[in-house]
C-alpha cells in the first residue's frame, strides 16, 4: 500500500459523508443534539454545565446542572473544538472534526486489513468498502460518536498487531486509546479490559494461546502498569470532575439503567424509583423476553447493519481465516463481550442503538476481512466449477462494491428522509422547534421561561431556551417536574408518553394545561402556575 492508495481512499470517504452533510443542518436526533449542546457550553465558557435536562436518575436539583451525567464527554469536546477553531458556535462549525475524522476510517481500515492479510488487492477493497459505509454513512457527518469510535477501535487494533513497537510503549498507547474511546463512551471502559487480556495472550509455534504465567512475571507487571497509566491520563481528569460534581468517579445516572423494566423507565421521576427490587418484581418472564428481544433485534442489527447483509458471510470467512492474528482475536471478543452487554445486562438500551453506536469500534475489523472472504468464495468457485480466477475475482469484486453502493444510497436516503416528528425529513425537528419558539417569542415567554419537551438538547440548540424532558407517566408527574424545576410551557409532539395521550388527543387543555396552539403535529400548553 501506498501513500496515495491511502490518501485516495481517505479522499473518497471525506468526499461521500461531506456531499450527504449538505443535506444535514441540524443533528438529527437526541444523542447528536445532546453532544453538541455539550460543546455548545464548553465554547461559550460554561464549562460542563447544561441547561437542560433529560433524565431524572440522579436526582438533579435544577438547571443548571452538571454535564454529562449519562452520556460521556468526548464528543462535545471535539464540538466545541471545532466552534474555538472556526469562531462560530453553531452546527457546522461543531461538526467539523468529525468530518474530518471520517477521511482517517477508509484508510485505517486498508492498513488494518494489510497488516492482517498482507495482500495489497485486500487492502485496497476494504478501504472502498470502509468509504461507502452503507447503514453508517448518514451518522458520519453529525456529533455523534460513530466515525470517532470507528477511528479509536481500528487504531487500537493496528497497535496491537504493530510488532515494531517496545511492549510498555504498546500497553502505554493502548491506555491512551482505551481511555479515549471510554471518554467517548461509558461501554468504552471494555477496552481496557481487552488490554488486560491482550497481556495474557501469548504466541507460541506460530499460534495465540493463554499464558497465565506470563501474566505474574514483573515484566508484565510494568506493562499492566503501563496500560492503566496511558487510561489514567486521559479518564482520570475526567473521575475527578464527577468525583467532584456527583460524588462518584463515574456516572450516576449509568447503573440505573441495570434496573429498567421498559425503555421508557429512562424517563421516569423520581429517578430512584428505578431499583433492583422493582426490576426484580416485574417477574422472570418480563426479564427474560426483553433480553430474548434484545437478542433478537442484535443479531439483525449483526447481520443487516454490521454485516450489510451480503457482507456478513464473506466477513466470517475471512475472520476465520485469520483466526490466530491477535487482532482478530481481540476483535471478536469485544464483538462478544458487547453483545452481552447490550443484550443481556442493558437490553432495553442495547437494542435501541446501544449495540448499534458500540459495534462502530469494531466496523473496520469486519470490512478489512470481507475481501479475504470473498476471495475464499472465490477460490472455491475455481475448485468446484472451474471459474477462471482473474476474471471472477474481478467481477465479484466489483459486483460487492457496486451492491454496497446501492445499500448505501438506499439506506442513506432514507435515514435523511425519515427523522423528524413528523417523518419528512432529518432537520424536521429542528425546524419545527425554531416554529415553537417563534410562537412563544409572540406570546411574551421570558427568554428564561423553561419548556417541557421530547427532545430537551434538541429544543436547546434549535432555539437557546432551558428545556427539560417530560417524564414517563401522566399529568400528574409530568405537573409534579414542572413545579419542581420551573417548567412553565408543555409541547406535546406525536411522540410522546403513554401517561399523556389523552391529553395529546384531546388539545383543549384543562386549569392546569392552557392550550395555546398546534403546530405540525405538536401541541403548546401553558402551565399554571396554581398546581
Amino acid at each position: 500500500m501506498s501513500r496515495r492508495d491511502y490518501f485516495l481512499l481517505g479522499l473518497f470517504g471525506f468526499a461521500l459523508v461531506l456531499i450527504v452533510s449538505f443535506f444535514q443542518t441540524s443533528p438529527g436526533y437526541m444523542d447528536a443534539d445532546y453532544y453538541l449542546a455539550g460543546g455548545i457550553s464548553l465554547s461559550k465558557g460554561l464549562g460542563f454545565n447544561e441547561y437542560i435536562l433529560w433524565n431524572y436518575l440522579d436526582d438533579p436539583s435544577g438547571i443548571p446542572h452538571p454535564s454529562h451525567a449519562y452520556w460521556m464527554p468526548l464528543a462535545s469536546m471535539l464540538s466545541a473544538l471545532g466552534m474555538v477553531i472556526t469562531g462560530v458556535t453553531n452546527f457546522s462549525s461543531g461538526r467539523t472534526l468529525f468530518i474530518l475524522i471520517v477521511s482517517a476510517i477508509a484508510p485505517l481500515t486498508a492498513r488494518l486489513s494489510y497488516s492482517i492479510y498482507r495482500l495489497r488487492e485486500y487492502a485496497l477493497l476494504a478501504g472502498i468498502f470502509a468509504a461507502i459505509p452503507a447503514f453508517y454513512l448518514a451518522y458520519l457527518g453529525t456529533t455523534d460518536t460513530f466515525g470517532l469510535y470507528m477511528v479509536l477501535g481500528c487504531l487500537w487494533l493496528l497497535i496491537a498487531g504493530d510488532p515494531g513497537l517496545s511492549e510498555n510503549l504498546k500497553l502505554s498507547l493502548l491506555g491512551l486509546v482505551s481511555g479515549l474511546m471510554h471518554l467517548g463512551r461509558a461501554d468504552g471502559v471494555v477496552w481496557l479490559f481487552l488490554g488486560f487480556l491482550y497481556l495474557v495472550i501469548g504466541k507460541s509455534k506460530g499460534k495465540f494461546s493463554v499464558d497465565l504465567r506470563a501474566t505474574l512475571s514483573p515484566r508484565a507487571a510494568f506493562a499492566a502498569a503501563a496500560l492503566v497509566g496511558g487510561y489514567l491520563v486521559i479518564m482520570g481528569p475526567w473521575m475527578l470532575r464527577n468525583l467532584s460534581a456527583f460524588g462518584s468517579l463515574l456516572s450516576p445516572a449509568g447503573l440505573s439503567t441495570l434496573w429498567l423494566v421498559h425503555y421508557d423507565d429512562l424517563y421516569a421521576y423520581p429517578g430512584d424509583q428505578i431499583t433492583f427490587a422493582r426490576w426484580l418484581a416485574s417477574g422472570a418472564a418480563a426479564i427474560l423476553r426483553v433480553r430474548w428481544n434484545a437478542l433478537s433485534i442484535n443479531l439483525q442489527t449483526a447481520f443487516a447493519v454490521q454485516g450489510a447483509i451480503f457482507l456478513t458471510p464473506l466477513i466470517i470467512a475471512g475472520l476465520w481465516k485469520a483466526r490466530q492474528h491477535r487482532a482478530v482475536i481481540i476483535g471478536l471478543l469485544y464483538w462478544l463481550i458487547t453483545l452481552f452487554i447490550m443484550t443481556g445486562i442493558f437490553p432495553e438500551v442495547g437494542w435501541r442503538g446501544g449495540f448499534f453506536h458500540s459495534g462502530a469500534a469494531i466496523q473496520p475489523l469486519f470490512w478489512a476481512a470481507a475481501p479475504a472472504g470473498l476471495a475464499e468464495f472465490v477460490r472455491l468457485g475455481v475448485q468446484i466449477r472451474r471459474w477462471n480466477w482473474k476474471q471472477a475475482w474481478s467481477f465479484f469484486r466489483a459486483g460487492s462494491i457496486l451492491l454496497l453502493a446501492i445499500l448505501t444510497l438506499i439506506t442513506a436516503g432514507r435515514r435523511l428522509s425519515e427523522f423528524g416528528a413528523t417523518s419528512d425529513g432529518w432537520d424536521q425537528s429542528a425546524r419545527n422547534y425554531t416554529e415553537i419558539e417563534a410562537e412563544l417569542d409572540r406570546i411574551g415567554a421570558a427568554e428564561s421561561d423553561i419548556v417541557m419537551v421530547n427532545n430537551p438538547p434538541g429544543y436547546y440548540i434549535a432555539t437557546g431556551r432551558p428545556a427539560i424532558s417530560i417524564p414517563d407517566g401522566g399529568v400528574s408527574t409530568t405537573l409534579a417536574v414542572a413545579e419542581r424545576y420551573g417548567g412553565k410551557y408543555l409541547i406535546l409532539e406525536p411522540n410522546h408518553p403513554r401517561g399523556m395521550v389523552d391529553v395529546y388527543n384531546r388539545i383543549e387543555g384543562d386549569a392546569w394545561l392552557q392550550y395555546i396552539k398546534t403546530i405540525g403535529e405538536a401541541h403548546i400548553f401553558r402551565i399554571s402556575a396554581e398546581q
